[in-house]
């Protein structure tokens, strides 16, 4: 018979092992509900040695929620390649995976409040937002882009987190219809916005042209034409 020895974790390690434990009891509670006393229960170890790894409940919280907003920023991430309209698809997939897995946390994140409140936490939300719209305009070929796109990829980011949190509270719409949704909405901003300047038309043009027939552009375009007729 052998007996089981307790390994010692590292410093870091145990630090990642309790943005870990955080992590999963924010994705069932928000994280002003979660307390030391969980998290160091969850990991196996006593409260003041929480406080070992981390100054205060703020700090853990912080470094659990930089975790948790790298992940989101990795979601809007995708290959170049294919038409516009199924990379955004795919992209919508992966952010409402994120969302479904962290509904808790990714609420109180994008509402705030007091744990997650300070001004480090509300940077992290601005980095999401930031390397969203950077992925957008990278899918679009923009470097410098002109002050109308800017509004319309700014807006769309806003539109999802706000759609994310309203479906969050009661799940009322399929999440795939929503999903197809936001792809929809993109274009419409887009094509809105080409209503009213030559440079965005232009673009508009370009983005339309390697759509495919079946594709998540041409459904909405073709839901539109139904409901004019």
């Amino acid at each position: 018979m052998t007996t089981g020895v307790r390994r010692r974790m590292g410093v870091e390690e145990r630090r990642q092992q309790l943005i870990g434990v955080a992590l999963d009891l924010f994705s069932q509670r928000s994280p002003d509900d979660v307390s030391i006393d969980e998290i160091a229960t969850a990991a196996g170890i006593s409260r003041p040695l929480v406080y070992h790894y981390f100054p205060g409940k703020l700090s853990l919280y912080e470094a659990a929620l930089k975790r948790a907003a790298d992940d989101l920023a990795a979601r809007f991430v995708e290959p170049h390649e294919g038409p516009l309209g199924t990379r955004l698809l795919k992209v919508m997939r992966r952010f409402f995976d994120f969302v479904d897995d962290h509904g808790p946390g990714f609420a109180a994140l994008m509402r705030g409040g007091p744990a997650v409140g300070s001004s480090a936490t509300n940077a992290l939300i601005d980095s999401v937002r930031q390397a969203a719209y950077e992925q957008i305009l990278s899918h679009l070929g923009v470097t410098r882009p002109p002050a109308r796109l800017e509004l319309v990829v700014r807006s769309w980011i806003s539109l999802a987190e706000s759609t994310a949190l309203i479906w969050l509270d009661g799940r009322r719409i399929p999440r795939g219809e929503l999903e197809i949704q936001l792809v929809h909405d993109f274009a419409a901003l887009a094509a809105v916005s080409a209503a009213f300047d030559d440079e965005m038309g232009d673009l508009m043009r370009e983005m339309l042209r390697h759509e495919p027939t079946d594709g998540p552009f041409a459904d909405l375009a073709g839901r539109l034409i139904a409901l004019a007729s």
